[in-house]
């Protein structure tokens, strides 16, 4: 590679929304799958274009609070999970506040604490599990912590005991948990944990468990009354309400059959050991997958071989460094299996020169 090549390795922002014909892409965290099927049925007779409640609609406050078990005046509606933890962070943080984020981490991360004025630090991941010796002396002097489980990029799931122990450590020390839990319904193996507490704000999204991504739908609740009220009070002044139609059609998919997610569930279990398996036989290095859509092998001059398969063999994938580790690259299995094999055939060839 050419230094003006590597330069051009700017960050996932290059790849997104590119597609093509012979394009294989294993690249962005969107799932391919269609929505539930009765959120189109709001389309034909919507007429509502005004302005709307700044916390969100009234009646999907209401389903989500059912659901998560908390009063509906604890749940914020949010353009996506992403304005959700920027919502946190500009309502948490003063300038010099540290934030702990899991190493590695989603490639947004960092950056919204430093937009926020935040100083991001960090515990490494083992395996893409937490390390709760490393993670009680980073979170010392720490004024918030993000967590995401199942993990993005690692596919790890934590362990309720594990998310036991960072409840407890952060309600004790009152150092706010975030946690990210966007892919919770996309669980293979493990359990799902879901940390509750004064100091603890829970963050979701329609875009991956009802595929639902461009209608920037998140969401994000909390014990903590006081603390929902900032967050809406920094909503005023940032936003305004997330987008009517996308929270009616959001309420929609609330009414979807539970087969909808076994389904899906069970789609992305036979990619997941489609992809996992195949790259074993070429001879990678990765932990399998436990929950969301990503492997994370590891591998050897990654910046050459990212360019490689996107310049040679129109096959993008991410750069472990965009998630904080450099020896790694990112892949993405939301897209179909003859897609998958086709990508993995290509990878393959890559590997042997030809």
């Amino acid at each position: 590679m050419s230094r003006g090549e590597v330069n051009q390795l700017t960050g996932p922002s290059m790849f997104i929304g590119l597609n093509g014909d012979d394009l294989i892409s294993f690249g962005s965290g969107q799932p391919d799958l269609p929505p539930p099927e009765n959120v189109f049925k709001v389309l034909p007779n919507f007429t509502s274009f005004k302005y709307g409640p700044i916390q969100g609609q009234r009646h999907l406050m209401e389903a989500l609070a059912l659901e998560h078990h908390v009063p509906p005046e604890n749940v914020v509606i949010t353009n996506g999970a992403s304005e959700a933890i920027d919502l946190c962070f500009s309502t948490l943080l003063k300038p010099g506040d540290m934030v702990l984020l899991t190493k590695p981490y989603y490639y947004a991360y960092p950056r919204l604490v430093e937009i926020n004025k935040g100083v991001p630090t960090y515990t490494r991941l083992v395996k893409g599990k937490i390390d709760l010796d490393d993670f009680r002396k980073a979170v010392e002097g720490c004024k918030a912590v993000l967590v995401n489980s199942p993990g993005n990029p690692t596919g790890s799931v934590q362990s309720p005991k594990t998310l036991s122990e960072v409840e407890k450590m952060c309600n004790d020390l009152k150092v706010y948990l975030i946690f990210d839990e966007v892919y919770c319904n996309l669980i293979y193996e493990g359990e799902h944990y879901s940390p509750r507490g004064e100091y603890v704000v829970n963050v979701n999204s329609f875009s991956k468990t009802f595929a639902m991504c461009g209608l920037r739908v998140g969401y994000l609740y909390s014990e903590n009354e006081e603390f929902i009220k900032a967050i809406v009070d920094q909503k005023t002044y940032k936003s305004m309400n997330t987008s009517i139609l996308s929270q009616e059609m959001a309420f929609e998919a609330l009414k979807a059959p539970k087969s909808f997610i076994t389904h899906h569930l069970e789609v992305w279990r036979k990619r997941r050991d489609l992809i996992y398996n195949g790259l074993l036989d070429l001879g990678f290095d990765l932990w399998k997958p436990e929950g969301a859509f990503y492997v994370f092998p590891r591998v050897d001059n990654p910046r050459k071989m990212v360019w490689d398969l996107y310049k040679r063999y129109k096959v993008i994938t991410y750069l472990g460094e965009w998630f904080g580790v450099e020896d790694r690259i990112r892949l993405s299995y939301a897209l179909d299996a003859r897609k998958i094999e086709e990508g993995l055939e290509r990878i393959r060839q890559y590997l042997s020169g030809s």
